[in-house]
């Protein structure tokens, strides 16, 4: 039995990281263990695979995970409870990233432990930090190119969940949240999943308006990207030329304004989708000039202007 959570020094570090992996088993250990392992995740290697293959460890974060539930839903969340809950969905996030333990975890349905967190409506401090801290595990499987976890996420209430995130969530769950929802409809099998309903499409193309109209500037680390991502949404969105025209008028005009453009301006990826957007919008064929010019254009008649 591991009496301590602090591993003794050593050389060797899978040695130390096994010696903390144990010390999760016992309940004298386990939050110290839990502490330094989520705190040095990154700088262990192989620390996914240790996790998911060490017998009964992936139970005890579950367990951790799962205890956090009854006082979720009570408001009885302690500044403890939520620090043990995160750390484990850290850990959860590190099997999520590895890819010899990416497909075993999402085959297992691991994710769905995370929806209480997912869909709760409160953006107190407490749940948002459970909040992105789930994101943060279903956002490392997005960001992978694979058509198994593309459509597992789409068998699953994620899409659902995360435009939930988008409506409720601070500027930081926001990002993430939209960054997943980007991530599934740069697939086919995602673009096609949000057109296959109208309510559906309706769902994200007034959500992603939403979030354009309650754009808070005082986030000024997160906005870019929380942008670049929106833009990503619609950009995709408009190439849909049968949807296209109503899309039009659920992209807020201030999206284009000169303010929102030079925040991303800084980044030629951003810029280029927010022209494209442009383009894809305007039925007018002198569209393609306004969007490669490098000077600001003057404001049409929609009061937008066009970067």
């Amino acid at each position: 039995m591991v009496s301590s959570a602090v591993a003794p020094a050593t050389s060797n570090p899978p040695a130390r990281v096994r010696y903390l992996i144990r010390g999760l088993a016992s309940e004298e250990t386990r939050e110290q263990s839990l502490d330094v392992l989520c705190k040095n995740r990154l700088a262990y290697d192989n620390l996914a695979v240790l996790l998911w293959n060490s017998f009964g460890i992936m139970s005890v974060l579950l367990k951790i995970i799962t205890s956090a539930y009854r006082p979720l839903l009570s408001d009885g969340l302690t500044e403890n409870v939520v620090t043990q809950v995160c750390n484990a969905i850290a850990l959860f996030q590190c099997v999520a990233s590895h890819p010899d333990t990416r497909i075993p975890f999402i085959r297992a349905t691991m994710p769905v432990y995370l929806y209480p967190f997912l869909n709760t409506m409160s953006n107190e401090r407490s749940y948002e930090c459970l909040r992105i801290t789930s994101l943060g595990v279903i956002g490392s499987l997005a960001k992978v190119e694979d058509p198994e976890v593309i459509e597992y996420l789409l068998s699953t209430q994620i899409f659902p969940s995360c435009l939930r995130c988008m409506e409720v969530g601070k500027t930081l769950s926001r990002t993430v949240s939209t960054f997943i929802i980007y991530r599934i409809l740069l697939s086919e099998k995602g673009l096609k999943y949000c057109f296959v309903l109208a309510e559906r499409y309706l769902s994200v193309s007034q959500c992603l308006g939403n979030l354009v109209e309650n754009l808070s500037e005082d986030d000024a680390e997160n906005l870019p990207q929380l942008l670049k991502n929106i833009i990503g949404c619609y950009l995709r969105l408009s190439e849909n030329e049968r949807t296209r025209p109503q899309l039009s008028s659920y992209v807020p005009w201030k999206l284009l304004d000169h303010k929102y453009a030079n925040i991303v301006r800084s980044d030629p990826e951003a810029l280029a989708d927010l022209r494209q957007l442009v383009c894809n919008l305007r039925t007018s064929k002198s569209c393609t000039t306004h969007c490669t010019d490098d000077q600001p254009a003057s404001s049409d008649s929609s009061g937008s202007s066009i970067p």
